[in-house]
């Protein structure tokens, strides 16, 4: 359960630090003071979404923490790869004014995802917009699946499901008409021929190029070429490079027989002219590959052409053009074989689409047996809320088609007074009833799971007299089990606190601060006497207040 909360720059408060206790814990203020401030900064250290606006005016961040323990969430702390340490659990969610978030859970790092799976098994939260979500429909079957614990139902279903579906859109794929069908193959046969009549390659194309961008400058180089053999091998007047040197060669043998110092030189030379015969031999091979056909440029442009063609049609390039030919094929051979695999996939189809419907059924019947538990126990609860003639039915509208809910759609339907007909809980239900009726469903829908901590926020909207005694009775009795959060007008509610936080908004230096204060006996007995009777305390009040205090607490000790 939550034992502390801090908050530091969220809207209008600058800094406060909250401790919670065991039970009801109850926040009382006057409209505007802030208290729903509070719920969105446990919000925020729970993963919810959060508004731009959030971070006070001024601050360039705002952090909130809270510290959670004898909550059992090992397995998310061993999916995350955490250590869980002693026992609490530290959540801290730091916010930024350019829209940036660091979250940690016990110091580690982790993302909002990450944060909001944790706190969804800390405490559930529910806010105003809780009520529209039961107004909504197509809700109301996942509220059911929740209750009746169909899990296991729902799970064998989405299996047989997923698998009957699978098979039906390959035999939607392979059903087609005897024409589309003969289009089809002559489309394939034809692509298929035409790559494969090219017997392209990976990388032709860049080697074709280079060869091409060769033979387009061959003149040029053989021009250069030819010029640089001559001038190294010289011609029949032997002028050149090579036979020089070979002079020089001969005439330094010769007189080295005068002066060993010309023995060095002589050496010199002589690698000259190795150097010099095989740059000759070098160049005479170039020159031999300069030799081409007249007719090879022309062909390579028009396999260039081709290749080209062919990737604009198939692919970027000829890996793509090769791997589509071979869809290509695949795709012929299906046809080609459809009407065998087409006998094998409806068989497939007609056992699947049993298994199906058996499981769907399986789940109806889960589903529906629930209902009739989940109608008798809201019942109970709206009855204990002052809401003794209301009747309330989990409609089922079957149907033919399976879906990805199995076989069944589900509404809640009620009627507020005995002898009315059931209707939408939208059209029928006020305000206040709406409230009671979500307080009731809470109540119910969360006897088996194992989150510690709720949260209401103005439950109470719309409800008054006997109906708010009955609500703030409920909520006691629902905080008996879990600690429970509440924001609340009704001095009905307050009274039955375990712990009783008043939040007030003061101005300073023309700035607006909201402070949490934990109250105690005579502080508690003056914020009933002004939600009763609003700024005018008098003993009157001070008394009444003290009445209902003492009533309260008769009341949660024979819980």
């Amino acid at each position: 359960m939550l034992r502390l909360l801090h908050i530091e720059n969220i809207a209008v408060v600058e800094k406060s630090e909250i401790e919670f206790t065991d039970g009801l814990n109850v926040m009382t203020g006057e409209t505007g003071a802030g208290k729903s401030i509070v719920i969105d900064a446990i919000g925020a250290v729970l993963g919810s979404r959060v508004p731009h606006d959030l971070i006070r005016t001024g601050a360039q961040s705002a952090t909130v923490t809270a510290v959670f323990d004898g909550a059992d969430v090992s397995r998310w702390f061993e999916d995350n790869g955490i250590e869980q340490g002693d026992g609490e659990i530290v959540l801290m969610r730091r916010l930024t004014a350019d829209g940036k978030n660091t979250c940690r859970v016990n110091g580690f790092p982790v993302t909002v995802t990450q944060l909001r799976e944790l706190g969804s098994r800390l405490m559930d939260i529910h806010g105003q917009n809780d009520g529209q979500k039961l107004l909504d429909e197509k809700n109301h079957l996942a509220y059911l699946d929740a209750f009746g614990d169909t899990a296991e139902e729902k799970h064998a279903y989405t299996e047989a499901f997923e698998r009957y579906s699978e098979i039906k859109k390959q035999l939607n794929a392979l059903e087609m008409d005897e024409s589309e069908k003969a289009r089809r193959i002559d489309a394939l046969q034809y692509q298929i021929d035409e790559i494969e009549g090219a017997v392209i390659s990976a990388g032709e194309a860049d080697e074709l190029t280079e060869r091409r961008d060769f033979m387009r400058n061959a003149e040029k180089l053989a021009d250069a070429v030819n010029t640089a053999f001559a001038a190294v091998y010289g011609g029949e007047r032997g002028d050149g490079a090579l036979s020089l040197i070979g002079a020089a060669e001969s005439a330094l043998d010769s007189a080295m027989r005068y002066s060993e110092k010309l023995a060095p030189i002589a050496s010199a030379v002589s690698d000259l002219r190795y150097a010099a015969e095989d740059a000759a031999e070098r160049l005479r091979e170039v020159r031999s590959e300069l030799e081409f056909s007249p007719n090879e440029l022309d062909e390579i442009e028009g396999r260039l052409d081709l290749i080209k063609r062919l990737m604009r049609k198939y692919g970027g390039d000829e890996t793509a053009v090769l791997e589509y030919l071979e869809r290509s094929k695949n795709e012929l051979a299906e046809i080609e074989y459809a009407d065998e695999k087409l006998q094998r996939l409806e068989k497939e189809l007609e056992i699947a689409e049993e298994r199906a419907k058996a499981d769907a059924e399986a789940l109806s019947i889960k589903r529906k047996a629930a209902a009739c538990v989940l109608e008798k126990r809201i019942m109970d609860e709206l009855g204990e809320l002052s809401m003794p003639g209301v009747k309330f039915e989990a409609a089922f509208d079957g149907k033919t088609e399976l879906t990805r809910d199995g076989l069944d759609s589900v509404s809640f339907l009620m009627s507020a007074n005995a002898g009315e007909a059931v209707g939408r809980i939208s059209k029928i239900a006020s305000g206040g009833e709406l409230a009671r009726i979500m307080l009731s469903m809470k109540n119910v829908l969360t006897e088996g799971d194992d989150t510690g901590s709720m949260i209401f926020d103005e439950i109470d909207t719309g409800v008054s007299g006997i109906a708010a005694q009955r609500v703030a009775e409920k909520l006691a009795a629902l905080a008996s089990k879990r600690q429970v959060i509440c924001v609340t007008h009704l001095p009905q509610i307050a009274v039955m606190a375990d712990a009783h936080f008043a939040i007030t908004k003061s101005q300073t230096d023309g700035r607006t601060f909201t402070s949490v204060d934990m109250l105690d006996s005579v502080g508690r007995t003056r914020e009933i006497a002004r939600l009763t009777g609003g700024e005018n305390i008098t003993e009157t009040t001070l008394s009444a207040a003290k009445e209902q205090l003492e009533a309260a607490k008769k009341y949660k000790d024979r819980l």
